[in-house]
């Protein structure tokens, strides 16, 4: 199977699961445990990726020859290379893990979100926004608070625990320490294959396992973007609306507004 992939890349990428398997003389099921083998979620997330790659190798000579030669065309560059990066995000999420994963995070009695190093400023945004639209959440900066607050959890309470390696021990401490006060773990993670993935009950993976291009930017945009979306679905399963987070935002406004 995988080497009717190398050979025929681009015919591969249009394909079912089924044409690769006619191909390689062998069974869908194969096809799809090899997929998963190889370190993809299944045959999908591999077609996904197959077309992301394609994509980007057909714009390469393109980009040579148009190298910008200006910040605005440098700024064009990031932004054409987010965009791409962003339409294959998805491939490797799981839908019955993120309809899990907003049941879990609705109904939480107690949400705390964990992220440390260049995942820190995600668990805070996405806990802020979890409270500005009246899903109780938290987001404890310090390592060792993360710890002790994870220890804290019990079986009604959910850690969300966000780290793009998956492989970050700041952020698997506290994983373990609510794994064993039987709180249920939600991993956010770009590698299906990681630590995290392991120890979660409900794994979420975006993005893709390889470096990511634009100068470094996809992958945040893309973790950013996913948190935003999780949230207001947990926003909409607990009978949320816009309205109400625009009533709270235009609280916070009011507070920091100088009295003189």
């Amino acid at each position: 199977m995988a080497d009717v992939c190398l050979e025929r890349p681009r015919e591969v990428a249009w394909w079912s699961a089924a044409d690769l398997a006619e191909q390689a003389s062998t069974s869908t099921a194969t096809v799809v445990r090899a997929c998963q083998n190889l370190g993809f979620t299944g045959f999908q997330h591999l077609r996904m990726l197959l077309l992301r790659d394609l994509g980007a190798t057909s714009g390469d000579d393109r980009e040579r020859q148009e190298a910008p030669r200006t910040r605005m065309g440098l700024m064009r560059t990031v932004f054409d290379e987010v965009a791409r990066d962003l339409t294959a995000a998805l491939a490797p999420l799981d839908e019955d893990a993120l309809d899990a994963a907003v049941a879990a995070l609705a109904r939480a009695r107690r949400v705390v979100v964990i992220g440390n190093g260049a995942s820190a400023h995600w668990a805070a945004a996405v806990a802020f926004r979890f409270v500005l639209n009246g899903r109780p959440a938290e987001a404890p900066a310090d390592a060792v608070l993360q710890q002790v607050t994870a220890r804290h959890l019990t079986p009604d309470d959910v850690c969300m625990a966000i780290s793009d390696s998956g492989v970050n021990p700041y952020t698997l401490d506290p994983v373990e320490a609510a794994r064993d006060a039987g709180a249920t773990i939600v991993g956010v993670t770009g590698h299906a294959r990681s630590t995290l993935v392991e120890r979660s009950d409900i794994a979420l993976v975006v993005g893709g396992s390889g470096p990511w291009s634009a100068h470094g930017a996809s992958s945040t945009v893309v973790m950013l973007s996913f948190l935003i979306g999780l949230q207001v679905a947990v926003c909409e399963a607990r009978d949320g609306s816009a309205e109400a987070a625009a009533r709270s935002l235009n609280q916070v406004v009011s507070l920091l507004k100088p009295t003189n």
